[in-house]
């Protein structure tokens, strides 16, 4: 056995994508010029990166050699990379240059305006320094793109991991990513354009194809790859100079695979046929492509089948926005080749948007210990029994804000629930720590259920940042009175809608014991009346049941409806440390109940003496800090076995 075959058969790494890294600035109104744009949606871009995400959704173990500035664009990347399981061990952070970014726009079906802000970027300054020979032979593949063979440097870098790879055994990727405007051919306000015939690019992409064991490009990549633009001629020279799998992207008609010698027609290499689905926006489509095609190729698929998942994966994402966030996870893959979809634009199948959205989270919480002080009516209750001003409660919710920060020390998986009105700065604190950060929008009190701040719930969400939940308590049950269900069921249309539309999680709490008598399918039948509507929750907030027939009707209910959900999280309703030690050992073998969100049980006495002026602050944190700490003890006490805290 060779030396080459023994590193080869010794990866930690199936793909490292090497190349372009930027933010994606993605115009949200659609239909018009970028001229006339007023919002930008924020995504990760860039062809490798893309492809990085995508592979990693799709079951590959992928990392991303690039640069990155040392700026809040660079961190935006690898924070959602590591989020989406990527390998960040490769990404150089650069204290001289900024991260790079792209504005782009959907016009129409075959117009999408494109701007590159990439003037001395990061990702364009990476080097063959910045190659670490172990990191390219801890890889079975490393794949490189057409725009990082544009200038000397970055070149140099892509060779050297080509060298890398291929004395260790691994393989060679070339994607062709023809960006004529980032190979100096255009000006800069034509970077949509994908076609510009030059012989000295052909000449210095031509040297790498030697090297290369897959070659994907669309017609117009393999035309600048060979220098014609005939086709199959294109082919046949890839050919002479490469015996690589060269696969060529025909947009609606699929793709067509050749690995041997070329056929005298196109139509004659390996394919799979294409989808007949409406094209939203085909920016983005050929990374989650070549996504798809290599979670078959890397595993020694079939050729066909390889096409097939490409394919899959290249229709999903041009009927939606965005690129990276668009392509899809291998169970959505599944779903949409066994179920398929009845919408020629997939991005109206509501069922399959949600299995792409739930599928696609980008982390999984095992255990979630929450402080709840989202409650408004009630800390003006307890400010009004002793005399207080409500200007004080913002203070005091500061002071809850210290006491989780001082248990996060020693603790993972900590939440807290906390209000726009009066627990706006605590919000704005929290966004430096890794909190699940939760945030009601109902009027408290209200049932029927309404909206606090903006009756336009999708404007109000829009402006909270995209790591909040968005908490609504809704108080229902399956038997009210119709028509005081149609006023709730709608509200609730609406806010899931909004949160699908402004890409928030939403974490729906039913106290059903408020509206009538509760049995052991009273929550059940609420739950599944939400899923027949086609809502969704993320996150459901539920009382304590009364024993475990409940929650197995509850846990059956979720399995049977969304085996995605996020899970359950118990709330207190003021109850005791006594009883919710019961409470939560009552619970414990369902495994859809993931933590707790508890206030009262943990602020109610604190603040009250607070209020009063019976203690200072730092006796106020300390209570608090203690009744958090006893939850959490009494609750991992119950559920040692869940874990603690959150994963990747």
């Amino acid at each position: 056995m060779t030396s080459a075959t023994i590193a080869a058969n010794n990866k930690s790494l199936d793909v490292i994508t090497i190349g372009r890294a930027s933010v994606d600035l993605y115009g949200q109104q659609i239909g018009g010029r970028l001229e006339d744009m007023g919002s930008f949606a924020k995504y990760v871009g860039g062809c490798p990166a893309n492809i990085a995400v995508g592979t990693s959704r799709l079951g590959l173990k992928s990392a991303l050699l690039t640069g990155v500035g040392e700026d809040h664009m660079g961190r935006f990347i690898i924070e959602q990379l590591e989020k989406e399981g990527v390998c960040i061990d490769g990404i150089k952070r650069d204290s001289e240059r900024l991260t790079a970014l792209v504005i782009l726009g959907i016009r129409d079906q075959e117009t999408f305006p494109l701007l590159f802000y990439r003037e001395n970027c990061a990702d364009m300054a990476l080097c063959k320094a910045d190659v670490n020979p172990e990191f390219i032979r801890s890889s079975r593949s490393v794949l490189i793109t057409g725009t990082h063979l544009s200038t000397p440097t970055v070149r140099e870098a892509s060779m050297e991991a080509v060298r890398l790879a291929k004395e260790s055994g691994g393989k060679v990727i070339l994607d062709g990513d023809y960006r004529p405007v980032l190979w100096g051919l255009t000006t800069p306000e034509l970077g949509e354009e994908r076609f510009i015939a030059n012989d000295e690019v052909t000449q210095q992409l031509q040297e790498v194809l030697p090297l290369c064991d897959l070659i994907v490009g669309t017609e117009e990549e393999l035309h600048i790859l060979a220098g014609t633009t005939d086709t199959l001629k294109a082919i046949n020279i890839i050919r002479n100079l490469s015996s690589a799998t060269i696969v060529c992207k025909r947009g609606e008609k699929g793709a067509v695979v050749f690995d041997g010698e070329i056929p005298a027609d196109l139509d004659q290499g390996i394919s799979h046929p294409g989808f007949p689905i409406e094209v939203f926006n085909v920016l983005g489509a050929g990374d989650a492509f070549m996504s798809g095609f290599l979670r078959g190729w890397l595993r020694d698929m079939p050729l066909e089948e390889c096409c097939k998942l490409a394919n899959a994966s290249g229709a999903l994402v041009v009927s939606r926005h965005g690129c990276a966030p668009a392509i899809p996870s291998w169970d959505e893959i599944q779903y949409f080749l066994k179920e398929g979809s009845s919408y020629s634009a997939l991005r109206l199948d509501e069922k399959l948007n949600h299995v792409h959205h739930a599928s696609n989270r980008d982390v999984e919480y095992n255990n979630v210990m929450i402080a709840a002080f989202d409650h408004r009516s009630q800390f003006e209750e307890i400010a009004a029994s002793v005399g207080a001003d409500n200007a004080k409660i913002p203070e005091f919710k500061q002071l809850i804000l210290n006491a989780v920060n001082q248990v996060s020390n020693d603790q993972n998986g900590l939440g807290i629930l906390a209000d726009g009105r009066f627990g706006s700065r605590v919000l704005e604190l929290a966004a430096d720590h890794p909190y699940w950060i939760g945030r009601p929008i109902e009027l408290p009190g209200s049932c029927p259920l309404e909206f606090e701040s903006s009756a336009d719930v999708a404007t109000e969400i829009n402006e909270w940042p995209l790591n909040h939940v968005v908490k609504c308590l809704c108080f229902y049950h399956p038997d009210d009175p119709e028509s005081l269900k149609i006023q709730q069921e709608a509200q609730l249309l609406r806010l899931y809608d909004a949160c699908r539309k402004t890409r928030h999680e939403l974490l729906l709490e039913i106290i059903c014991s408020k509206n009538g008598e509760v049995d052991q399918f009273t929550v059940s039948r609420a739950m599944q009346r939400f899923y027949d509507l086609g809502i969704y929750p993320d996150w459901w907030k539920l009382e304590p049941a009364r024993d475990s027939e409940t929650w197995k009707n509850i846990e059956d209910t979720i399995n049977s409806n969304d085996p995605h959900c996020r899970g359950i999280l118990l709330l207190g309703l003021s109850a005791t440390e006594a009883t919710l030690k019961e409470k939560f050992a009552i619970a414990a073998d369902c495994n859809a109940v993931k933590g707790f969100a508890v206030g009262r049980t943990i602020f109610a006495e604190p603040a009250k003496q607070w209020f009063a002026g019976n203690i200072d602050d730092a006796e106020a944190v300390q209570q608090l800090k203690t009744n958090y700490l006893n939850l959490i003890n009494i609750w991992q006490q119950v559920r040692p076995s869940i874990g603690n805290g959150v994963t990747g």
